[in-house]
């Protein structure tokens, strides 16, 4: 491996703060109902009572209650990149702090189902998911907050 750090990307853009300090999802919220939607909303609001198309950048809630969890024990189809040899992985849905929504996203490494448990407080890290010959591409994983 090369000495030379390479930039670092979203593995979709749009979706990430890119700040190892405060790191966070980008939501959007509709400018008329404030409804506040993941991924992000770009061309009509999903609330049926409203009729609003215009949406402003929503940074969501870094931290928030593990409502459920799983491991994944076999490689996710293309277009995701699997370590090889594959690894299995945890799985979290976390509601939001502030939003009260769920999010998916994957346990950093080293922790697995058995260290997670219900209820308790998460928090979103960046993490590589892989890296080519000319970046490297970032997803968001959630990790136990210490105690």
């Amino acid at each position: 491996m090369s000495s030379v750090e390479k930039p670092q990307i979203p593995a979709v853009e749009g979706w990430l703060r890119m700040d190892e300090a405060d790191p966070s999802l980008l939501g959007t919220r509709c400018e008329e109902c404030r409804t506040v939607y993941f991924p992000p909303e770009r061309t009509f609001c999903r609330n049926p009572r409203c009729a609003g198309s215009s949406f402003e950048e929503h940074p969501l809630s870094r931290r928030g209650r593990l409502w459920s969890f799983t491991n994944n024990c076999y490689p996710p189809p293309d277009p995701y990149v699997a370590s090889d040899p594959f690894e299995p992985y945890a799985i979290a849905a976390v509601e939001l702090e502030a939003e009260k929504m769920v999010v998916l996203g994957q346990v950093v490494s080293g922790v697995n189902v058995g260290d997670l448990k219900a209820g308790m407080e998460m928090e979103l890290v960046l993490a590589t998911l892989f890296e080519d010959d000319e970046n490297e591409v970032v997803v968001w994983k959630w990790q136990p907050v210490a105690a």
